[in-house]
């Protein structure tokens, strides 16, 4: 089994198959994972791709060389197998590698109740115990069934978003050749929504566009074919279906930070005072609409198993990062990009203006979007970068995540990080107008890239 180091990530296993990833190594997770948690049943769901049904197979032979029940939800999102493992009550494995290229593939781990597993949270275990050789199970062998969860994951979603007196909708909906061609059509099903679909035959290879709509360019299609039908609103859904984007009428992309204000004002409107989770660079608008509507912001760091442990810590209702996974305190905790667009298109359809009238009010302020610049040492360039900025009168600086400055008189932030897996750092600024975030920009990347 190669250098499993290099496939057991933060957050998941992930890796090319088979090089890296293959079934042995599938099936020795398998069997791990169940030694780990202690599971007497799991579940497990995959992508479209073709390494995923026999990772899938592999994966629940170790798992029933444990004892330990196998429920086989089959074809899925990510979020749909969170929401089997909170239903179930049972840990469960999801078969992905979301956007990467089709070589790709991985295996996202939760426990029961959809908590996740991480590098601090068990997949180190997970990893020693292959490395060490999986102890063997004298018992009996457990079971393997097969089970449709996708009309319970539909159904349970429509609970949680009032939907029944929105007006009729055209709405394009680009699945990038993943896992919402399988999973919107359901989830659709019985609402007033004409549906524009774009890629969703399920194609690992994905041969039209990348399935990863953070990148501008793999939303163009879907931006056009707004447009081009007279659409109320466009969704572009990632490889496994859990982050979401939102296109206007207009073709316009919508910034995730519109999106996260938005559906906080909806979860407060249902529990006021309720604390809200946004990670550090979404944009300030959000606290600041968080606030006026009556709820607490909560500050995290950038990554999803610090916005779902503050979540937990603090039982936050939402939370929203800059990248578009959005968290529900009423999803287990869970990530969940179609419970964000079932709320977007309630907000839309409860009244009569476009998309882009009802979303002026969650946009303030002007954003960078993140830039990378390329560092021989990360540590160098940031801290020339705070040695420039310490001593102007009114900014303030912070280290929660990077390096955090602003200038709240002058409205303007910045905040720059380094990559856990690249020799990178991240730029993220925003201003009250293009200009000041222009400058500011450009001033911090001179820094960063100076020879």
């Amino acid at each position: 089994m190669g250098d499993l180091a290099k496939i057991f990530k933060a957050y998941d296993i992930r890796g090319v198959v088979p090089d890296e990833l293959d079934a042995a190594v599938a099936e020795a997770a398998g069997a791990a994972f169940v030694r780990v948690t202690g599971a007497e049943a799991i579940v497990t769901a995959h992508d479209m791709r073709e390494s995923s049904v026999p990772l899938a197979a592999a994966f629940a032979r170790g798992a029933t060389s444990q004892g330990a029940d196998v429920v086989e939800a089959g074809l899925g999102s990510t979020d749909m197998l969170y929401y089997a493992s909170g239903d179930l009550g049972i840990p469960g494995a999801m078969f992905t590698a979301s956007h990467n290229p089709a070589r790709y593939n991985g295996i996202k781990l939760c426990r029961a109740g959809a908590k996740p597993v991480g590098r601090d949270t068990g997949l180190t275990e997970i990893r020693e115990m292959i490395e060490n050789g999986v102890p063997a199970y004298d018992g009996e062998p457990g079971s393997v069934t097969q089970r449709d969860v996708l009309h319970g994951y539909a159904d349970h979603l429509k609970t949680l978003v009032d939907l029944s007196s929105i007006r009729p909708l055209k709405v394009v909906v680009d699945a990038g050749n993943g896992m919402g061609g399988h999973t919107v059509p359901v989830v659709f099903e019985g609402l007033p929504i004409d549906l524009v679909a774009l890629y969703f035959e399920l194609d690992g290879t994905f041969p039209n566009h990348e399935a990863n709509p953070i990148e501008p360019e793999n939303l163009r299609d879907l931006q056009a074919k707004v447009r081009e039908t007279g659409a109320d609103i466009g969704l572009a859904f990632d490889g496994d279906a859990d982050r979401c984007f939102v296109v206007d009428e207009r073709g316009e992309i919508v910034a995730p930070s519109a999106i996260t204000a938005l559906v906080a004002t909806r979860e407060l409107a249902k529990h006021p005072g309720a604390s809200i989770v946004h990670n550090l660079i979404t944009s300030k608008a959000v606290p600041e609409i968080v606030t006026e509507n009556g709820g607490t912001p909560v500050r995290t760091r950038v990554g999803h198993s610090f916005i779902k442990q503050t979540m937990a810590e603090t039982g936050a209702v939402f939370g929203g990062e800059h990248s578009a996974h959005f968290y529900f305190r009423d999803f287990w905790f869970a990530d969940s990009g179609m419970l964000a667009a079932l709320h977007v298109l309630a907000a839309l359809g409860e009244q009569d203006g476009p998309l882009s009238g009802l979303l002026e009010e969650y946009t303030r302020y002007v954003a960078s979007g993140e830039i990378n610049s390329e560092v021989a040492d990360q540590d160098a360039a940031a801290g020339k970068v705070r040695e420039a900025f310490a001593g102007r009168p009114g900014v303030t600086i912070d280290e929660l995540d990077g390096l955090t400055v602003g200038d709240e008189s002058a409205g303007w932030w910045f905040n720059l990080r380094p990559s856990n897996t690249e020799p990178l750092l991240r730029l993220n600024a925003e201003a009250g107008d293009e200009a000041t975030m222009a400058a500011i920009r450009d001033e911090v990347l001179a820094i960063v890239r100076e020879k």
